[in-house]
């Protein structure tokens, strides 16, 4: 299984495609940020993000993806950005076929940590510690992303055996 995991963002949208392998252990296939410029008009970065992710949809042919759901902090019109980048690549990952599950912060950490408010760091080393790598990955974006993805496994494995019931 390849799982797609995506930590959005107008400014980056980090993405981590992470595959489960035969013994069960996970391995990073690729990591990185899909950045838009500053100062650019808001449906221009929307275009730029979804191009750029059915992009990475093509090349590596996931088998599902996980997105993390938009927290609200302080500033509004931020997270109403956001959103609208959540939209389009909601929409690039529906239209290629791929099935969806999406994720708040707290059930990421908690998937990874095992507590549900771990800090940035716990979050980093659990997710280079999971993925067997030599350091945290970076940008923090890419590292996020990843942590979508293992998250999305362990949904996926524990749904697979049949989830609450």
């Amino acid at each position: 299984m390849l799982s797609l995991g995506i930590d959005p963002g107008t400014a980056t949208v980090g993405y981590g495609l992470v595959r489960e392998l035969s013994d069960g252990a996970l391995q990073a296939v690729a990591y990185d940020v899909i950045t838009t410029p500053a100062h650019t008009p808001l449906w221009e970065r929307l275009e730029t993000i979804y191009t750029s992710l059915a992009a990475v949809i093509r090349q590596f042919q996931p088998d599902r993806a996980g997105v993390e759901i938009l927290f609200f902090g302080k500033n509004v019109t931020t997270g109403i950005n956001v959103a609208h980048a959540r939209g389009v690549i909601l929409l690039a990952l529906h239209q290629a076929g791929l099935p969806i599950t999406e994720y708040k912060p707290a059930e990421i950490k908690q998937s990874l940590t095992g507590y549900g408010n771990a800090d940035k760091k716990q979050m980093q080393e659990m997710t280079r510690l999971m993925l067997n790598l030599d350091k945290i990955p970076r940008p923090d974006d890419a590292a996020d992303a990843l942590a979508v993805a293992i998250t999305d496994i362990h949904s996926a494995r524990f749904n697979a055996i049949g989830g609450w019931q």
